[in-house]
């Protein structure tokens, strides 16, 4: 009766996750109670839920219903029975690891002590616990389907994307030998204070990074060292720079673990993080990256050698040049793509600025992404940045990417494009004019629908300089971020026409957001709505934000800002509002 009762429970549980009102950026989260000694039915009852987590309809983890942990594998068992207990695709049964106190995730205590069972690969979490239960969790982003300037949550909510990203945010980089460690949770907090949701996390090929060599003198901050790096220093015999040889055909754990300490920090902060897979433009542009990358023969002990060529410069590693560095390449993806796939607030980039001839390279790893992705749980974007040097922004248009970052060609700096939706587009100062821009391009980007990120000095640590001019870019985003979630941006699109300013961001007859580059007089075309519409203004300089009399629709209406600094004019339908 028992199981008929649970059977029936579950004929209708996938009405109730379709029904389910998740918060933005939640999935459902699916967690039951259920007895399986001498059960046969409990078994297909929870593959039928099993199916359903399998296509992405919601998510469960799986618990013991005593303090036994051989009765809480027993139960794994019997939960994988019906995929069979190897290679299944939600991970191999593996009996006698150790569990944990799962605490109840809706608050309270659990009618039994329920015990955590780790039998599973970091992909999906089985839960055999508790009465029919639904609780909420993010789920990764995809390209919203109606409004592909943006990408959604799992709730169908449009996202804006916005902040700033530095140097030695994953991997630690800096003058000392080791680097030092990078205060993840100071840059945390300093990412939230300034209301940004999003960072692009770095990672650098060689092991040093020589500062004294770049073009601009200012930024010239002397020798800099890097570490982790995915490939453990094993030895025997010591590379260029006097430490142990890697091995290239092992992973380094602290690699990946660095990164999964991190992402679960910048989720728990409501913090989006790129992670950059490979890094190009050190390898083309430092002058010691050669004799300190991995790939170098003198530095490993598998006799790897990436320099095609012989030109001393190996950025043949990022061309499909040799088959056993792609070899070595595609298990690195293998192993980090899984081993973060359990994160919702993830995301991917190939490569930073590498260079033209590495496209056929990068579309591979994209797709190689998407296919070590495909078995598993979770898929998140993927992205593709400029190709420094000359590269074209059609190449990027054209790649399977999710989204993209590109470079100046086509006005991405002074007159933003509307793209249309082609592609997800994350401006980053960082293509656009390395160290550079300001609140103005914040906004210009903005309200042409594009996702505005911004390369930022923070402390000073990697390049010696903190510009205190980067203030307005960093507050604007904050601003950008926190308006977008009072409009509908799924239903909001850039529309130059609208106002003579030509930057507006609107649901016409329901939301506008024009920005006046130098306020002053101009115009807004209300003609599709004859209702009245609250007005707002925010200085972007000062922050300082008014409110003003509504106005009424029914034609091109009229406001004035003070001369000679930026604006920005919100107007909503006060029915809607």
């Amino acid at each position: 009766m028992k199981s008929l009762l649970l059977l029936t429970a579950l004929l209708a549980l996938r009405s109730m996750i379709w029904l389910t009102a998740c918060s933005p950026g939640e999935v459902p989260y699916v967690i039951f109670e259920h007895d399986y000694e001498g059960d046969t039915d409990g078994p297909k009852a929870l593959c039928m839920l099993l199916e359903l987590a399998a296509a992405g309809e919601c998510r469960i983890i799986a618990c013991g219903t005593s303090e036994s942990h051989d009765d809480a594998t027993d139960a794994m068992a019997a939960t994988l029975c019906c995929y069979g207990r190897e290679n299944t695709p939600l991970g191999s049964y593996r009996p006698g690891l150790p569990s944990e106190v799962l605490p109840n995730p809706n608050g309270g205590i659990w009618r039994n002590d329920m015990l955590s069972v780790k039998c599973l690969p970091e992909d999906l979490t089985l839960c055999l616990s508790g009465p029919l239960l639904l609780v909420q969790t993010h789920g990764p982003l995809r390209v919203h389907p109606e409004n592909p300037r943006y990408f959604a949550d799992s709730s169908g909510k449009a996202i804006l994307l916005t902040g700033s990203h530095t140097w030695p945010n994953l991997v630690d980089i800096g003058p000392s030998d080791p680097p030092p460690a990078f205060d993840f949770d100071a840059y945390l907090k300093w990412l939230k204070e300034y209301g940004h949701n999003f960072t692009r996390g770095w990672t650098w090929e060689p092991t040093k990074w020589d500062n004294t060599r770049m073009k601009n003198p200012e930024w010239r901050n002397g020798a800099h060292t890097v570490a982790p790096h995915p490939w453990p220093r094993t030895g025997p015999g010591l590379a260029l720079d006097g430490k142990p040889k890697f091995d290239l055909e092992k992973c380094n754990s602290d690699y990946l673990n660095r990164i999964r300490q991190r992402l679960a920090k910048a989720h728990e902060a409501g913090i989006y993080v790129s992670v950059m897979l490979f890094e190009g433009y050190g390898v083309q542009f430092q002058g010691d990256a050669w004799p300190n990358h991995p790939m170098n023969p003198a530095n490993n002990i598998n006799g790897v050698d990436g320099d095609k060529n012989g030109d001393g410069k190996g950025i043949e590693i990022h061309q499909l040049a040799k088959k056993r560095v792609t070899r070595i390449q595609e298990a690195y993806l293998r192993w980090l793509v899984t081993g973060l796939n359990e994160f919702d607030n993830l995301l991917f980039e190939v490569s930073n600025e590498t260079h033209p001839s590495s496209t056929e390279w990068q579309y591979h790893v994209i797709r190689y992404v998407k296919r070590i992705e495909s078995s598993l749980p979770k898929q998140h974007p993927i992205g593709m940045t400029y190709q420094n040097r000359r590269g074209k922004n059609q190449t990027l248009l054209e790649s399977p990417a999710d989204w993209i970052s590109p470079s100046s060609e086509g006005g991405f700096r002074d007159d933003p494009p509307d793209l249309n939706g082609a592609k997800v587009v994350l401006s980053d100062t960082d293509h656009l004019w390395g160290v550079g821009g300001d609140a103005v391009w914040v906004w210009k980007t903005f309200t042409r629908g594009l996702n505005p990120i911004f390369m930022d000095t923070y402390d000073g640590g990697v390049l010696g300089k903190v510009r205190p001019q980067d203030d307005g870019p960093r507050r604007a985003m904050g601003q950008a971020l926190a308006l977008s979630r009072r409009i509908n941006l799924a239903r909001s699109t850039p529309s130059k026409e609208l106002s003579s300013t030509g930057y507006c961001l609107a649901e016409p007859g329901v939301s506008y957001i024009v920005f006046a580059p130098e306020g002053g007089s101009f115009d807004v075309d209300l003609t599709v709505t004859d209702g009245l519409l609250s007005v707002e203004w925010l200085h972007p300089l000062t922050g300082k934000r008014s409110t003003a009399e509504t106005v009424a629709g029914g034609a091109r209406r009229g406001f004035t800002a003070p001369p000679g600094e930026p604006v920005v004019l919100l107007l909503r339908d006060v029915s809607r509002s």
